[in-house]
């Protein structure tokens, strides 16, 4: 799916922004669909922007995205110290960070949805469409005592080799959050195979997006 809306061929530049509120949230909700990427497209250039994280969050970051990111073919890791769950008040000095991303001009834009519940994360998503006018943009989803998950329209069948990995990489890395009840493997399994049963993923796993406008450009 994402390769026809993506248009490209698999030797052509591929530049990817990912956009996530906190250190983990981007893996939270699309690093599968990244390792796929990565997988597919020989020439994919990454620019991934963490906006909340203390010095322990840092490291956790960096080193997750710098796993993650390996095979990218050049990748640019940004992590901001906004204040934790004052994102809404701090919209202007955010936004300034937003403008100074539209050199990039990235073919596909991943960021938090629209309707999720933490202020944080629905702040992020905002300005990204406030921001980005005209490109695609895939809005995950992060599993929370908010209960906010909906019905996406767009799934990304993974197989169970990049579940795993996914999945590893949560646990492995962020250990600053090992004391949460809902960060668990167990969590992140139940997610992926729900998705999987609604995308009738081959491998029984996928990752869900919301996609709000699909342009098909056959040029």
């Amino acid at each position: 799916m994402l390769e026809l809306l993506l248009n490209k061929s698999r030797d052509s530049s591929l530049k990817i922004l990912c956009l996530g509120a906190h250190s983990d949230d981007i893996e939270i909700g699309c690093s599968g669909t990244i390792m796929k990427l990565l997988q597919t497209y020989s020439n994919v250039e990454l620019l991934w922007v963490v906006f909340s994280a203390d010095e322990k969050r840092k490291r956790e970051a960096l080193k997750s995205a710098s796993l993650l990111l390996e095979k990218a073919l050049s990748k640019k890791i940004r992590i901001h110290n906004f204040r934790d769950s004052f994102f809404p008040y701090q919209g202007s000095d955010i936004k300034e960070v937003f403008e100074d991303m539209k050199a990039f001009n990235p073919d596909l834009i991943f960021t938090h949805q629209n309707s999720d519940l933490h202020q944080d994360h629905n702040q992020i998503s905002k300005l990204t469409y406030n921001t980005f006018r005209n490109h695609l943009i895939l809005e995950y989803e992060i599993p929370k005592y908010d209960g906010d998950l909906g019905s996406p329209n767009i799934f990304s069948p993974i197989d169970q080799k990049i579940c795993n990995q996914k999945i590893e990489l949560l646990i492995d890395c962020f250990k600053s959050q090992k004391n949460h009840q809902w960060f668990s493997d167990t969590t992140f399994k139940a997610i992926l195979r729900l998705r999987g049963i609604e995308a009738n993923s081959p491998t029984g796993y996928a990752e869900a997006f919301y996609c709000r406008k699909i342009v098909i450009n056959n040029n």
